[in-house]
């Protein structure tokens, strides 16, 4: 009895540390900083700054920038793989979303609290239009650098802009852009390609 409780008591421990190496590898600057970067055009990941997450899951600088480009690595404690790149000066709107759901702000909340604060003058958002690129799967792999079922898509942010100011329509449509949020300072247009059949 003795033996079988130590023999489950080295199993848990090894289970345990199985997963505390992944975490550690999941969280290595260089594995952040290479995932987080395939979301922007190729020619313009060299020079973006990246942020990714430090050992208490903080967000934090791992490389700063020389262009106009932030990247936001994978969350190691989601399930699923997601990275963004956007203009940088589209941070202070993203660092405060990030913060409101540190807060414990629900999902729903995040784009009409931060709306009014850039309407109030309290939160600095570009006029002019700005672009974030998204890219999504159900893994990565460090090694060979791939994104498993990898999905890109785009996002290019029109503060204020509505269906009359730009001839888009408001609705989801899978084959066309559209615009969400219209008329809120966040604002943007959707582009959304076809996923690839298997």
């Amino acid at each position: 009895m003795k033996t079988m409780t130590v023999a489950m008591l080295v199993l848990v421990a090894s289970g345990a540390t199985v997963r505390n190496v992944a975490a550690q590898e999941a969280r290595s600057a260089e594995r952040q900083m290479a995932a987080a970067v395939l979301a922007a055009p190729e020619d313009r990941r060299g020079d973006a700054a990246v942020l990714g997450y430090d050992d208490r899951g903080a967000v934090v600088t791992l490389r700063e920038g020389s262009n106009d480009l932030v990247c936001l690595a994978d969350d190691p404690e989601s399930d699923e793989f997601s990275v963004a790149c956007y203009h940088k000066d589209l941070e202070p709107f993203m660092a405060r979303g990030r913060e409101l759901r540190a807060e414990g702000v629900e999902r729903e909340l995040l784009g009409p609290t931060r709306w009014k604060e850039v309407e109030a003058g309290t939160l600095p958002m570009p006029r002019e239009p700005r672009t974030l690129y998204a890219l999504t799967g159900k893994g990565y792999d460090a090694a060979s650098g791939e994104v498993t079922d990898s999905y890109l898509r785009w996002v290019i942010y029109v503060p204020f802009a509505t269906a009359e100011s730009t001839g888009l329509a408001t609705t989801p449509n899978a084959y066309a852009p559209w615009l969400m949020d219209a008329g809120t300072a966040g604002a943007h247009i959707m582009i959304n390609p076809p996923r690839q059949k298997e």
